[in-house]
């Protein structure tokens, strides 16, 4: 990298699954957007044609009269060649197929257990976690060997264990996660604050959060708008207006698989005080599975989706036609800010700014202070030149703590489970997981639904496995 007059220049960036038809647009787009960093993507993919698709599709951009990035988008062969001199590592990925995922979404309805998304909490989230796992330890081993001051950036899913995994591989690692959950919570609070008050917020990024939790299943202790505290309003709003929430992307929001009322995090914040951030379809899979995703009438209730996996293979179909259009130029990419702060965070890394951001790192600093030192939290951090401060965030109050924690307690048994093979510690993570407690089922359907998944998966396993 070359710093001049406010300016980084030359960096290399190593994208590990660069052939991405989601996050690699986004990443483009913001790249094209900035003029103070420039450099070159080095795409590596296991689906090589996927990444020289992006290739055309990111230097077409940079190409653009009204694109001011000025970076290079280049195919590499192989991990060795994409991460050899990188300064930074992104690291996109989907591990397995929409076919693996279907298994790990819908079979589990056979026991009446439903997952609103599947990849992070739940047997879902489990299964998913043990063929993505030796994904991220070979990740991690070329990480040390290539690039071992490089930093990383994570946003694949399920990200606490993603992250855990990089930690425990390569400790010396300078990786974090980055996850738009709480950004979206924070909108919704501009819609609710100005719903109330009628003033308007220009910008969300104005209110200011104290963030602390796990992944998907973050909270806010605290809210603020130039000094206004937004929990009384935000009490005001769900007094009067709770059962019919707060639709802040569209009133027709049945007609997406992400979009909800809120409703979901209305309720929590009336159980337990604090906001929860993340989206309700998330939230609702870290609780026990006979409250918010009892069956589908009741999710239809709280008015938000189960996003199955049909809808998944649709939409990615829609994005290989609209890969397709951008790699012939008979569609452009729309120059517009996404709402992501990965390029925000490149650039304070850079020295070229200071950001206070969202970010899932281990809680080695105790930040958040009664969760376990190898956890993997979320909590707001200081991003500066080559550093990143976490913010000490306090500790959980009890009734939270006690529902983050079998999640945190089953991040180290799928870990264990997915380095050695240990099927036993597959059956005690779903025993544990409380959607599948909340359905008080019986150990030996379990231990056969734990056992049909893992060979709905097992193209994706290692030998061990097998």
């Amino acid at each position: 990298m070359k710093k001049y007059n406010n300016r980084v220049s030359e960096i290399n960036i190593a994208y590990i699954g660069g052939g991405s038809r989601g996050w690699a647009w986004t990443f483009m787009t913001d790249l094209a957007l900035d003029d103070q960093i420039s450099g070159t993507i080095r795409l590596y993919d296991l689906d090589k044609k996927a990444a020289e698709n992006n290739e055309i599709i990111g230097n077409h951009l940079m190409q653009r009269n009204d694109a001011k990035g000025n970076w290079k988008f280049v195919v590499s062969d192989s991990i060795k060649e994409a991460l050899t001199g990188c300064d930074f590592v992104v690291i996109s990925i989907l591990p397995g197929t929409f076919d693996e995922m279907a298994v790990d979404v819908h079979m589990p309805e056979r026991l009446g257990i439903y997952q609103s998304v599947g990849d992070t909490a739940g047997p879902g989230g489990i299964i998913r976690a043990l063929r993505t796992i030796p994904m991220y330890v070979t990740i991690a081993e070329a990480i040390r060997d290539y690039s071992p001051d490089a930093w990383v950036i994570n946003y694949t899913n399920p990200m606490s264990l993603c992250v855990k995994t990089l930690y425990y591989v390569f400790p010396g690692i300078k990786a974090f996660g980055c996850c738009h959950e709480v950004f979206g919570t924070q909108k919704v609070l501009q819609g609710i604050y100005e719903n109330v008050t009628g003033e308007k917020i220009s910008d969300w990024h104005d209110i200011y959060v104290d963030v602390l939790g796990i992944n998907h299943f973050t909270w806010f202790s605290g809210a603020s708008y130039k000094g206004t505290d937004i929990f009384p309003i935000y009490r005001e709003y769900i007094d009067k207006h709770f059962e019919e929430g707060f639709e802040e992307q569209s009133d027709n929001w049945m007609n997406s698989s992400f979009n909800c009322a809120n409703r979901v995090k209305m309720d929590l914040f009336n159980r337990y005080g604090w906001i929860a951030a993340a989206g309700d379809r998330h939230l609702a899979e870290f609780m026990p599975g006979n409250e918010y995703l009892n069956d589908p009438g009741t999710v239809k209730r709280w008015k938000f989706q189960l996003t199955s996996v049909d809808w998944r293979k649709e939409d990615l179909q829609q994005r290989l036609d609209r890969s397709r259009k951008l790699c012939s130029f008979e569609e452009e990419v729309k120059l517009e800010p996404t709402g992501e702060e990965g390029i925000s965070l490149i650039k304070a890394l850079c020295g070229l700014e200071r950001l206070i951001s969202n970010v899932n790192i281990p809680n080695s600093a105790l930040q958040v202070s009664n969760l376990p030192a190898d956890a993997v939290v979320e909590t707001n951090a200081v991003f500066e030149l080559d550093k990143i401060h976490p913010i000490m965030s306090g500790s959980l109050p009890r009734a939270i703590y006690d529902l983050e924690l079998p999640h945190v307690e089953n991040h180290d048994r799928t870990l264990r489970a997915a380095l050695t093979g240990d099927r036993n510690l597959v059956v005690e993570a779903f025993e544990h997981d409380p959607n599948v407690k909340g359905h008080n089922l019986a150990h030996k359907d379990i231990e056969k639904l734990v056992d049909d998944m893992i060979a709905g998966t097992k193209k994706y396993l290692p030998e061990y496995w097998k």
